[in-house]
């Protein structure tokens, strides 16, 4: 498994301590600092089987500078969004966890996480 995690991020470190405590074993992505690629991002939207959109924190103040709320959210726009996660990673929902069966799940709770760790 991996997670993409912010270390400032409560539900991050909420995450990893339910791993840790689980036993599970993990790699750590400060995605942050190891910005994904577009291909990456849209490679963890399809494990996910969710839209860019999906994932974006819109209320992070880059989000209102480019004015995400009033973006398309079509088949059309899926790039610019990808595009925008890529430039702009603070924009990522997390934390994002990556299973050994090939899904992901956002692991925004405990329940989340014990999801993912199923799946490995």
């Amino acid at each position: 498994m991996e997670i993409w995690i912010n270390p400032a991020c409560s539900k991050c470190r909420g995450a990893m301590h339910l791993l840790d405590e689980e036993g599970a074993e993990y790699t750590v992505r400060r995605y942050l600092d190891d910005v994904p690629t577009e291909d990456e991002i849209r490679a963890v939207l399809e494990r996910l089987g969710l839209e860019p959109w999906d994932i974006t924190r819109t209320q992070e103040a880059v989000a209102k500078e480019l004015g995400v709320k009033e973006w398309a959210r079509d088949a059309g726009s899926r790039d610019r969004w990808i595009a925008a996660l890529s430039a702009h990673p603070k924009l990522i929902q997390r934390p994002i966890i990556t299973a050994e069966d090939g899904t992901a799940v956002v692991a925004r709770t405990d329940e989340a996480v014990r999801d993912a760790m199923s799946r490995s």
